[in-house]
Formats: structure tokens, C-alpha cells, sequence
């Protein structure tokens, strides 16, 4: 029975040698196979793609409201774009880097530049028509109302 490939396996695309065979301590790598194929993706590297970071969230309730906070310090509202619905919300962005310094100038390079996006589940159905978001000193704020599931309306019939 095959075993299940490791993370550094399906990596670097070697081969794993079973105890019984002998490898005089050499690496094998298997060339035959493509895994850019087994994936489904171009020839050219899946490292390469640009992939949307996952951005951090809390998310918490009051006794109307969803509320989601995001740290979005850096980000122009242009660069902004929130999606809701019912039950889901995702927050898509992109945070512009300084250009003018060359790589070679830093000595620490921790901030993360480029897309994000995170797509939540939400607990409870909400109004989306009446959801709110503020941006005060790069924390964003968005207010999602819950919808009122007891609330009754007296429909009025009309006679035609």
C-alpha cells in the first residue's frame, strides 16, 4: 500500500525509499513525473502565483450586531472592496509598497505588501442592506445588523 506523499515530498517532488531498500545515503528526486500537472497548474511554478494573504480578523457579536475589525493600516479606501450577504463577508484589499528603497538597503523586511482577502462564514443571517463600515486609525470596523427572525409584519390585503 502507498504511503502518503510529505509536505516536502510533493515540495521537491522526491521520492521516499522504503526501509528495506538500500540508498547508500543518496538522494533520489523523480524526474518522470510532472507534478504541475498533477495540480493542474502551467509548467511554470506554483510559487510564482501571486496569492491573495489571508487577512486577520476579529469578529464578535452584540445583542443586534456582527461586528468584524480588521487592521487595514496603509490601505487607501480605493484599494478597499467588501462583499456581503446573508450569511457571508469578504473583505478584499491590496496594500501598496514604497517603491524607493532598494531590497539591499533593508536590513528587517517584516510587513506584508500586496493583495489580502479573507471570506468569513457568518453565525447568525444579517441585513446587508443596512451593514456599515468605518476606518479610524487603520482599524476598520464593519457593523452588520442581525436580522430579526420574530419580527411580525400585518399585511394589508387589498381588494382588486
Amino acid at each position: 500500500m502507498a504511503k502518503k506523499k510529505s509536505f516536502l515530498e510533493r515540495l521537491t517532488g522526491s521520492i521516499r525509499l522504503e526501509d528495506n531498500e538500500e540508498n547508500n545515503g543518496e538522494l533520489y528526486f523523480n524526474e518522470s513525473k510532472d507534478s504541475s500537472k498533477e495540480n493542474n497548474l502551467p509548467k511554470e511554478s506554483k510559487w510564482e502565483e501571486e496569492i491573495d494573504a489571508e487577512l486577520t480578523v476579529d469578529l464578535y457579536q452584540t445583542p443586534t450586531d456582527i461586528i468584524v475589525q480588521t487592521m487595514v493600516a496603509g490601505v487607501q479606501p480605493e484599494n478597499l472592496s467588501i462583499t456581503i450577504t446573508r450569511d457571508m463577508i469578504t473583505i478584499r484589499g491590496k496594500r501598496e509598497e514604497n517603491k524607493s528603497i532598494d531590497n539591499e538597503n533593508y536590513f528587517v523586511q517584516e510587513l506584508y505588501w500586496g493583495s489580502f482577502s479573507r471570506t468569513i462564514s457568518l453565525p447568525e443571517e444579517v441585513d446587508p442592506e443596512e451593514a456599515e463600515a468605518v476606518e479610524k486609525h487603520g482599524l476598520l470596523i464593519i457593523k452588520l445588523p442581525k436580522l430579526d427572525k420574530n419580527r411580525e409584519t400585518k399585511l394589508k390585503i387589498k381588494s382588486i
